[in-house]
């Protein structure tokens, strides 16, 4: 319980403490802290076999957010970064699971670490630090990089947003919202094949899809001609006709999503959960979240109680038979044991 109120609900070990006080237990901060530091390094080797099936995913999904760390009676800025397994979307039979890993910065060399052995495809942002991975002289190969529709959406989108409430900006709505429109007919396309086989889905958007993205290059390029380099619809544009192979490789492979959503959504309980903890202790500390982070959305990818799974978990790993640990990752997890759990 003390576990999963800190990593699934967000709150921090003194309250934890206080609540237990009001009542009549006494648990220390330190005390917990203890478990909660046992409990990561029992359930190490369960993060190691979901991070291993990770990265067997022909497809990935990363991101990364901040988290404050103290350090030296002040705060610095870390990273956690997630990569997601989901291939519900292409109907995929592989169960979903997304790992996390924690820095104290957001240097490029931390993803090249985290997929040093990988070589399929990144769904992710421009964020510059992947770029690495996308060279051809990459060992031990390149990965293909995808990009997300959701990011160049949105910078139309806040666009228009802003245009209709700021005086003399009226000019800059009418081609962000073009290109809002435009983008969502495509959006309403994908909507309806989510889930359908690689091949099917492909074949739809041959049909549909591709027309429409051919559309919107023609219509960009035409009207990024007419636009300043400092207009902010041009910055937009640019977004995503510099990067234009990467946004177009989903109408070549049906595996591949539109957006990195199934990412974004991952880091939502981290952003949620800073408005609580503020900062995390020690890179020690961002490193066991990382871990726990692992498990509970991985966890809730398929659709188990968190808390009713690291119970029965804990109680069982130690005298689990090694070569059989898979049978206690979430996705193996049966029945029985969730009702031998509520019994105890």
């Amino acid at each position: 319980m003390i576990l999963y109120a800190k990593y699934g609900h967000h709150q921090p070990l003194n309250r934890q403490s206080e609540s237990f006080a009001r009542e009549g237990i006494d648990l220390d901060v330190s005390t917990m802290a203890d478990w909660v530091g046992a409990c990561t390094a029992n359930l190490a080797p369960l993060v190691t076999l979901i991070r291993l099936h990770v990265l067997g995913a022909a497809r990935l999904h990363g991101d990364d957010t901040t988290v404050p760390v103290l350090a030296k009676g002040k705060t610095v800025t870390g990273r956690v970064w997630t990569y997601v397994r989901d291939d519900r979307p292409f109907a995929g039979p592989a169960p979903p699971a997304a790992m996390f890993f924690y820095s104290r910065n957001r240097d490029g060399e931390h993803p090249r670490k985290h997929l040093a052995g990988y070589t399929g495809i990144l769904q992710a942002d421009a964020y510059g630090g992947f770029s690495g991975l996308y060279d051809p002289k990459r060992s031990p190969g390149p990965i293909t990089e995808a990009a997300c529709w959701s990011h160049g959406r949105r910078k139309f989108f806040v666009l228009a947003d802003i245009a209709k409430s700021a005086p003399g900006r009226e000019q800059r709505a009418p081609l962000a919202l073009a290109a809002v429109r435009r983008i969502d007919a495509i959006f309403a396309i994908e909507g309806e094949i989510n889930q359908l086989p690689a091949d099917q889905r492909l074949a739809v958007r041959t049909t549909h899809i591709a027309p429409l993205v051919a559309e919107l290059e023609s219509w960009m390029r035409r009207e990024r001609a007419r636009l300043s380099r400092h207009a902010d619809v041009a910055k937009a544009m640019d977004y995503m006709l510099k990067r234009w192979a990467a946004f177009t490789r989903f109408l070549s492979d049906g595996r591949i999503c539109l957006t990195n959503n199934a990412a974004e959504r991952a880091l939502r309980g981290i952003a949620i959960g800073r408005k609580n903890w503020l900062f995390a202790g020690s890179d020690r500390g961002g490193e066991r979240a990382a871990s726990m982070y692992t498990l509970i959305a991985s966890a809730k990818l398929n659709n188990v109680d968190p808390q009713a799974w690291l119970a029965d978990v804990l109680r069982r790993i130690a005298d689990h038979p090694a070569r059989r640990l898979n049978e206690l990752l979430p996705w193996n997890w049966h029945a029985p044991a969730i009702e031998h759990t509520l019994a105890a």
